[in-house]
């Protein structure tokens, strides 16, 4: 099986030794992104908007993978703070609402506190 590694540019791959997503078969891995703009390595103070940029950074991976957030099968949310998940729902349910996928959402801290929330997803792409 052969294996594709994906970079988003982030200097946080080559820092800590990771991909954007790996693609492997019809498989496609995708890390924990974060809210950063990875072209003007910004990030908002807003959770919703930092949930908005996981998922336009996650779709950015995706596509380059032959796959959109329509193939997501599996997700996980990792957030510091629990109180402010709910005020994302509306996000993850414009993004994953049609792919219904598995979803997990986990408490814990993040590398930077700036960080309010860490999505991971894993999709089939469609043959």
């Amino acid at each position: 099986m052969t294996r594709t590694l994906i970079s988003s540019g982030s200097p946080f791959e080559e820092q800590i030794g990771y991909s954007r997503a790996v693609v492997a078969g019809d498989w496609v891995f995708v890390s924990g992104t974060t809210g950063f703009d990875y072209a003007s390595m910004t990030i908002s103070d807003d959770v919703v908007a930092q949930a908005e940029q996981c998922f336009q950074n996650i779709a950015a991976a995706l596509r380059e993978a032959g796959a959109t957030l329509d193939d997501v099968v599996r997700v996980t949310y990792v957030l510091p703070d629990a109180s402010l998940f709910e005020a994302c729902w509306p996000v993850l349910r414009q993004h994953l609402g049609r792919a219904r996928p598995a979803a997990m959402m986990i408490s814990a801290g993040l590398l930077d506190p700036r960080m309010k929330i860490e999505i991971e997803v894993t999709a089939l792409r469609q043959a």
